[in-house]
């Protein structure tokens, strides 16, 4: 039997039954769109977070006490401004350097009030990381060096505080201590699952008063160019481990951090499309159970194509043909409903999705394989029917 008398014979013996192949396709409809989906979910989830990790900046070195592993307790900080400066000296150029205290407290002003996080920090925080200002200006050497109660608001805090008012040289309450507002953040939304318009800035040497600690919870570096963040790391430790023996120190850079998360969202990426492969599995279960029950219908056809001449080879490709078209047709279908629900969860939701090439082809070369594995059973079985008993049977 020639190639295209068997596809012409395989399309005309689904069309005669479209309401069972129909439902037949389904499983494999289902599977696919689902495989489309979630990964397209995964990639773009890996791809926001990539974003938000790079968006903070570049050449970023960020240096804590104990070790950054996942499942470790947090060490309690024994750094304090000297040790930034002595990292300042190290870097040779204090500019480059950037710290962080922070703690949760209520902002206040008037009536209104909202709890967010307050970061008491350095003047250079705006070189180090991507952070502009929107109205207003933002602390001063001389800020950080008098302890003056100045603030710099984030855009919700000052929307829940102020509304549409201009809240420059305005005055709010944190923790019980007056701050005079001095700048607002322009809006930046959440990096890393972190809403960044709820933090407030203030000086450093104000929060220690504030919290009446001299603590450094930790520092951050830009390193002048990317060849020289893993060996500038390495000499920060040693200075901070000096100065610190009984103490362990961190230095991890950007790259490090997209590649533990990177990982971590690949692999989930890679569960949750075996979860969806599970749906392709059950649709080729079905493609098999239907090409049985499609054997045992047509075994009077079987045995008088076999008496005028056909091979059991030539039976066996026909029932063959006719699972991959199943698989195949249903697999097209499942690509398109999947591509669509991506693009609508992409629209419509705030969970990101982004459709790759290699999802889309794997779905497919899936569905079709799916076809040939499941549909070589009852194409063995009807390529073994013996013509004399096929042709007797009702």
């Amino acid at each position: 039997m020639r190639m295209a008398e068997a596809w012409r014979v395989a399309v005309s013996a689904l069309r005669a039954n479209r309401l069972r192949s129909g439902l037949t396709m389904l499983g494999v409809i289902i599977g696919v769109a689902a495989v489309v989906v979630l990964v397209a979910i995964g990639t773009g989830a890996k791809r926001e977070v990539e974003r938000q990790v790079e968006g903070l900046g570049s050449n970023l070195l960020v240096v804590v006490p104990g070790r950054i592993d996942f499942g470790s307790a947090p060490a309690v900080s024994r750094l304090s401004l000297a040790d930034v400066d002595a990292v300042s000296r190290v870097v040779g150029d204090p500019g480059r350097v950037a710290v962080t205290v922070t703690s949760g407290e209520t902002v206040r002003a008037g009536n209104a009030s909202t709890f967010t996080t307050v970061q008491g920090v350095l003047e250079t925080t705006p070189r180090v990381f991507v952070r502009s200002v929107g109205r207003g200006s933002y602390l001063t050497g001389t800020d950080v060096d008098t302890a003056r109660r100045v603030v710099v608001l984030g855009s919700s805090v000052s929307q829940t505080l102020f509304g549409e008012r201009d809240p420059i040289g305005r005055q709010v309450t944190i923790a019980g201590v007056r701050f005079r507002v001095i700048g607002v953040f322009a809006p930046l939304g959440q990096s890393l699952g972190v809403d960044r318009d709820k933090e407030v800035h203030i000086p450093v040497t104000a929060a220690h008063r504030l919290y009446g600690t001299q603590r450094v919870d930790g520092i951050a570096v830009k390193a002048p160019d990317r060849e020289e963040i893993s060996e500038l790391g390495d000499r920060i430790v040693a200075e901070l481990s000096r100065r610190h023996p009984e103490t362990e120190f961190s230095a991890v850079t950007q790259q490090q951090i997209l590649g533990v998360l990177g990982d971590i969202l690949g692999l989930l990426t890679g569960v949750l499309a075996a979860i969806a492969g599970i749906s392709l599995l059950v649709g080729g279960v079905g493609v098999s159970n239907i090409m049985l029950v499609s054997v045992r219908e047509r075994t009077r056809e079987i045995g008088l194509r076999k008496a005028v001449g056909a091979r059991p080879r030539d039976i066996g490709v026909q029932f063959l043909l006719e699972a991959v078209l199943l698989t195949s047709l249903g697999g097209g279908i499942g690509l398109g409903l999947g591509v669509g629900a991506a693009l609508l969860v992409d629209v419509v939701s705030p969970v990101p999705a982004a459709i790759t090439w290699w999802s889309l082809a794997l779905a497919f070369g899936v569905s079709a394989a799916v076809g040939i594995v499941f549909g070589v059973v009852p194409a063995q079985r009807a390529g073994r029917l013996d013509p004399v008993v096929a042709l007797r049977s009702e």
